[in-house]
C-alpha cells in the first residue's frame, strides 16, 4: 500500500499543526510537542490482542484514519514518515530499553533528526523529553519535561535522565539507520510475551498543551500532572472507556 497524497495535510491536521513549515529547531520542537499532546503513546491493540505491525502505512493509517496512538514502532514510524514529507533529514534508531536493568535486546525505535547538528527525537517513549536532544552536547539539557543527558559507552549512547540530580538509564542506541522492518522481531516478541506490562493493563498517555503537564489513565485511575502537581482520581471499569473518550476522543479496541 501507498499513502495516498493528501495523508500529509490530513497528518497535520491531525495533530493540528498549521505553522509554517522551516527546517530549524523551532518546528521541529513545535511538530514533537503537537505530536506528543494530540497522539497517545498507548497499548490498546497489544492489550487487546489485536496485532499491529510496524510498516509506516500502518502506522500513519492509524493515526490519521483511526485517530488512534500506539507504542514506539507505531508512533515513531509515523512520525518519522512525516518529518521525511515535510523534508527533514530523518534516521530510524533502534534502542535498547534499560528501564528494567541491562539489556542488549534492540526493543525500542527512536529517531535522530538533523538540522545545523544531529538532534534525538522521540514520540514514542511515554513520559519521556518533550523536545529534541541535541546529540553532540556533551552534559545535561533541558528536555522539556526534566534534565537529560547523554552517556557514551563502548556498547552505544546511553539517553539517562536525571533523577533527584543523578542520572538514571532510560535506553542505549548506535547512530545506525534502520528501516522499520528491522523492527519486526521486536514487535512479535513484545506482542506475544504475556508477562510484559503491554498485556497486562491498558494505559494511555500524553501530554496537556504541549506539556510539562500529563494526562495518563491507566486502569483504575486518571492521573494528571499540572504545575508540577501530580492527582490521581480513581476510575472504574465501567466507566474507563467514557473517561478514555474524554481526555483522548478515542475508542476502546472492539
Amino acid at each position: 500500500m501507498t499513502l495516498p497524497a493528501d495523508y500529509l495535510d490530513r497528518y497535520l491536521d491531525r495533530i493540528g499543526f498549521g505553522e509554517p513549515i522551516a527546517h530549524d529547531l523551532a518546528t521541529l520542537t513545535a511538530l514533537q510537542q503537537a505530536h506528543l499532546s494530540t497522539v497517545a503513546f498507548e497499548n490498546l491493540d497489544v492489550f487487546s490482542r489485536v496485532p499491529v505491525r510496524t510498516d509506516t502505512d500502518w502506522s500513519v493509517s492509524k493515526i490519521v484514519d483511526r485517530r488512534r496512538g500506539g507504542w514506539c514502532f507505531e508512533n515513531n514510524g509515523a512520525f518519522g514518515w512525516l518529518l521525511d514529507q515535510l523534508g527533514f533529514s530523518v534516521l530510524t534508531l533502534g534502542a535498547a530499553v534499560l528501564l528494567g536493568g541491562p539489556n542488549k535486546i534492540i526493543d525500542h525505535a527512536t529517531l535522530e533528526v538533523q538540522l545545523d547538528r544531529p538532534y534525538l527525537v522521540d514520540v514514542g517513549f511515554g513520559d519521556s523529553f518533550s523536545i529534541p536532544l541535541a546529540l553532540n552536547q556533551a552534559g545535561p539539557q533541558d528536555g522539556g519535561t526534566g534534565t537529560f543527558e547523554f552517556l557514551p559507552s563502548p556498547e552505544g549512547v546511553t539517553l539517562a535522565e536525571h533523577v533527584d540530580g543523578l542520572p538514571e538509564a532510560r535506553y542505549r542506541f548506535r547512530r545506525v539507520a534502520h528501516p522499520m522492518n528491522d523492527f519486526d522481531e521486536a514487535s512479535g516478541r513484545l506482542q506475544a510475551d504475556e508477562t510484559a506490562h503491554w498485556r497486562k493493563l491498558p494505559f494511555a498517555t500524553r501530554l496537556i498543551d504541549g506539556g510539562p503537564d500529563r494526562v495518563t489513565l491507566l486502569a483504575d485511575r486518571l492521573k494528571l500532572r499540572r504545575g508540577g502537581v501530580v492527582t490521581e482520581d480513581p476510575v472504574s471499569s465501567h466507566d474507563w472507556d467514557d473517561v478514555l473518550w474524554e481526555w483522548f476522543e478515542m475508542l476502546s479496541p472492539t
